[in-house]
Order: structure tokens, then sequence, then C-alpha cells
């Protein structure tokens, strides 16, 4: 009896999945400011993307490291800080 897989988009099939119509560069191309709001959309085809349960989640950008941006979002209780690359991150 085969084990099923516990990697980083294991029983994430439909959520990760992407619209035909999102095509284009600009997505990699926006800007954000600090203490703006922003929710994570994980873009599938991009390989450096977050852990598939932050998905939705909102927070506020907090601070950039290089060409990503660090946001803080509240999981539960806690209060985590993800690094993210703009293509996973929409304004609000």
């Amino acid at each position: 009896m085969a084990r099923f897989g516990k990697g980083k988009i294991s029983k994430a099939r439909h959520k990760l999945k992407k619209d035909k119509k999102k095509k284009g560069i600009t997505r990699f191309l926006k800007t954000f400011e600090i203490n703006e709001k922003a929710t994570i959309v994980i873009d599938s085809s991009s390989q450096n993307y977050p852990h598939p349960r932050y998905h939705g989640l909102t927070g506020k950008i907090v601070g950039r490291r290089g060409r990503a941006y660090i946001i803080s979002v509240r999981t539960g209780k806690k209060i985590k800080e993800l690094i993210i690359t703009p293509e996973h991150l929409k304004k609000i």
C-alpha cells in the first residue's frame, strides 16, 4: 500500500489552479508601499510561492527584502512575517 505525499503542494490542487486569462508580466512588476494592506494569492506558474495554508490571508506590508516584501499576517493567535515576491500579492 502506497502512502500519500506530504510535500509543499499536497492537497492543494484546486487552490493552486490558475485561470487561463491570467497571463502577462505586469504581476511581476507590482510595487507596494510600507504599511499597505495586501492579500496573498498564490500564482502557481511561479515556483517560489508561500505554503498554500497562507493562500487568501490578508496582512500588512512591513518591509522589503530584495525584490520580495515582508508581510505580517495573523494565523490564529500568532502574527507571522512571511517573505513573499510581488506576483503572489494583491493590493486591497
